[in-house]
């Protein structure tokens, strides 16, 4: 990524001390409660801890759900006329109250942004500090009624639900600043075609006394240059009048003739570097730089489009990096976006939780749009307004990104408590369907409220109030579907399109456990005795699924197994994904595999272990993912001999070119024989084209039996292999495909 400062574009900003490093930490309890933020106590004894950092990674708190006391002492220059000062802590996980000289400053709620306090009197006459912190971050009582908005950091199948990810996780700092601060700048895209495109920026400035600036906005194409500055796309200057205290400005920017932002696969990635500049006088006073790119989005039908042109979404959700979030590199970060892309993904969604700056950053370069879930999961209670508050921190934080497609509110706002690991009999089918279809205060109340302010925050994207709401006409959105795992087979699930297509306009989930190959700690030479309980407590492992549907006792040797369960998600993760493709647009929009990544050691539904490792699934993935796939309907397991045959043959393209003379050439095969089919003519852009049908009636045993040298004992086998290749264009491009099947003998 290239740095701003790089391009002539660095911010001018206040002075920077940053409070990371050592600090002294100490459980909480209530006699030194009411000592802790006096500057005069003694800490030498507490327990060092790093910042940013999380408390459980301090062999001293390594149990703790805390609270715990945080202290730092600082030095500061008394601050001279005119100078104010902030005291910003970038994340905490989850509430803090916050003490700086002993005095109350106040108290934070909400771990993924800023939270920033005035603190100009206690830094006006003195230099020596101590800054003191009550954090806070407690696991859920209950599960179905949740009160801190963690998302996927407080309850979820894919990290160990005895993991506390208390403490001060992102970096701390006192801001520096004159009498007029630039605290908050945002931006949003509202139009962007070809002709032009329009910005709608929104800061918040801070003043000491009234006053009037010129506030000055420039938009240069990032990467091109004149002589040593970017060369200004774009540029308005107005004068401000300010009052005392903070000041909230909007205005916008127009970009003519501008490069537009496109997913991978439709276009450039192009990006401008926005910076808004306030002047005081004759003298700059603060500045403030964002990237983003110029594009618009719509949906309709759960049906996306950028900037007008219909966009299939292959997807995969994606889990935080790490469960640790503050010890996840950038590095780190950027590498499951470009895994995502390598396997041909132009979507991710962000679940169920925010991430961390890298992420976005990585998607806005790469072209891999972003559906932006809140940090809400299942049921809550009793925190509608600060949810409220939460989703429009959010926008703020991250609307400029053009990479951001779609905001969603609540991930699966149920409010009944589903037993881990079993899969679904009758009852629970019945109960879950039950919820989603009857009004609840979480879907009801918290969510339209979630909605509303989402959609007030930023009117440019669309805003879909949950995910994993069967269709219903109030609130029904894109669907859960765990066919070959929580129900059904792995192969239910274009029937089960056939008979409710309405489901099938969005699957935000789909998916299989498989064990990973980096599996030390899931101790595999005790097999077959492994500690199935901890497995399943602390490391995911759905074992009731698996002994359904893999089950250990079947196998041999550890490997066996764990290549079993590899080859069963990749079956299914390939197969559903081929039959949702060649839905396209009739009505399906796209798809969400659960799950890219893996946030700890698990036995998940994770393509990447938390090494990043791929499982089977993730080639399977990359292949029916490819931007051209010729597939056929998927032939059974096995046939009798002398069966008929019928399987439909589809091309999907995703380019935005037709393939002009293609042939798809069908080679189905038998010991001994086989049948070949050819079919030619162009495929449409952005389409999927129904090819053909292979009709053929299979070889009798009397057949097979004279090709292999005579009769053979009951319960013997022919394999049955099904080969597709198409070309197209000049030179000569090809896809291929291929499936297995078997014939069966008496």
């Amino acid at each position: 990524m290239t740095g701003l400062a790089e391009l002539g574009v660095a911010d001018i900003g206040p002075a920077k001390v940053d409070l990371g490093g050592r600090w002294m930490a100490a459980e909480a309890e209530d006699d030194l409660r009411r000592q802790f933020p006096r500057p005069d106590l003694d800490d030498a004894a507490w327990q060092p801890m790093e910042v940013p950092g999380h408390w459980r990674s301090e062999p001293a708190f390594a149990a703790s759900d805390g609270p715990l006391f945080y202290r730092r002492r600082f030095e500061v220059e008394p601050l001279g006329p005119g100078q104010q000062a902030w005291l910003t802590m970038d994340g905490i996980f989850y509430q803090s109250d916050v003490w700086l000289d002993g005095s109350y400053v106040g108290d934070t709620e909400g771990y993924f942004f800023p939270h920033t306090f005035d603190i100009t009197s206690a830094l006006a006459t003195r230099s020596e500090h101590v800054l003191a912190l009550e954090v806070v971050c407690d696991r859920p009582a209950r599960r179905a009624a949740k009160k801190a908005l963690l998302g996927v950091f407080g309850y979820w199948d894919c990290i160990d639900p005895a993991y506390n990810p208390g403490g001060i996780w992102a970096p701390v700092r006192v801001d520096l600043s004159g009498p007029v601060r630039l605290s908050s700048l945002k931006a949003v895209c509202i139009e962007a075609d070809a002709k032009s495109a329009v910005l709608e920026l929104t800061a918040v400035l801070d003043s000491v006394e009234a006053v009037t600036v010129a506030l000055r906005t420039e938009a240069r194409r990032t990467g091109t240059f004149d002589g040593e500055r970017t060369v200004p796309a774009a540029r308005v200057e107005t004068r401000q009048p300010l009052a005392v205290g903070a000041n909230r400005v909007r205005w916008r920017l127009v970009v003519d003739e501008p490069e537009l932002w496109w997913p991978a696969g439709l276009g450039n990635q192009s990006l401008y570097d926005v910076c808004v500049t306030v002047e005081a006088g004759a003298e700059p006073a603060c500045s403030k730089t964002l990237r983003t790119g110029l594009r618009e989005v719509s949906a309709q039908n759960l049906v996306w489009s950028v900037n007008g042109e219909r966009v299939f979404l292959k997807g995969a959700n994606l889990g935080p990096t790490r469960r640790d979030l503050a010890y996840a590199s950038p590095g780190d970060v950027a590498r499951d976006v470009r895994l995502a892309a390598e396997a041909g993904l132009n979507l991710l969604r962000v679940h169920a939780h925010i991430g961390r700056t890298e992420l976005y950053d990585a998607a806005d370069e790469l072209g891999v749009l972003l559906w932006q879930d809140m940090p809400l999961h299942r049921g809550y209670t009793g925190v509608r307004r600060q949810a409220v508050r939460q989703v429009a921190a959010a926008v703020d934080l991250l609307g400029h990104h053009p990479s951001i497609l779609v905001w969603c509110g609540h991930d699966e706002p149920f409010s009944h408590e589903l037993p881990a690991g079993r899969a679904p009999g009758p009852t629970r089918v019945m109960r879950s369907a039950v919820a989603q279809a009857l009004p609840g205060w979480n879907k009801s109340v918290l969510d339209t409220s979630i909605k509303r302010a989402l959609e007030k925050a930023d009117p440019t994207r669309p805003v879909l109030a949950h995910s994993g709401m069967l269709p219903h006409p109030a609130w029904g959105t894109d669907s859960h579907l765990y066919f070959g795992w929580y129900h059904g087979r792995w192969d239910d699930l274009p029937r089960a399109m056939a008979a409710w297509p309405a489901a099938g306009r969005f699957v935000g989930e789909l998916g299989a456990q498989a064990v990973p190959f980096t599996a030390d700690f899931m101790e595999p030479q005790q097999w077959p005795d492994l500690d199935w309980d901890r497995l399943a407590g602390h490391f995911c492992m759905q074992k009731t699924i698996f002994d359904d549907l893999v089950p250990p006792s079947a196998y041999a040797t550890f490997e066996a197994w764990r290549d079993a369960t590899q080859a069963y998600q990749a079956r299914l993760v390939r197969f559903q994904v081929e039959a949702l493709r060649r839905l396209q647009f009739r009505p399906t929009g796209g798809f969400a595999v659960f799950l890219l990544n893996d946030s700890q050691p698990a036995v998940s539904w994770s393509l990447l272990d938390h090494q990043r490792v791929p499982k089977a699934g993730y080639a399977a993935l990359r292949d029916a993912c490819a931007p051209v796939l010729v597939a056929a309907d998927w032939p059974a397991p096995s046939y009798p001999p002398g069966a008929g045959l019928s399987l439909d043959v589809h091309v999907v393209n995703d380019l935005l070119e037709e393939l002009a003379g293609a042939v798809v050439e069908a080679r189905l095969a038998w010991p001994g024989g086989g049948r070949k089919w050819l079919f030619g003519g162009d495929v449409a852009a952005n389409s999927c084209c129904f090819v053909g049908t292979l009709n053929c009636t299979l070889p009798p045993l009397s057949a097979l039996e004279a090709d292999t040298g005579g009769p053979l004992s009951d319960g013997s086998s022919w394999p049955l292999e099904l080969h597709l290749e198409l070309r197209w264009g000049s030179p000569v491009q090809s896809r291929s495909n291929r499936y297995e099947s078997s014939l069966t003998g008496r």
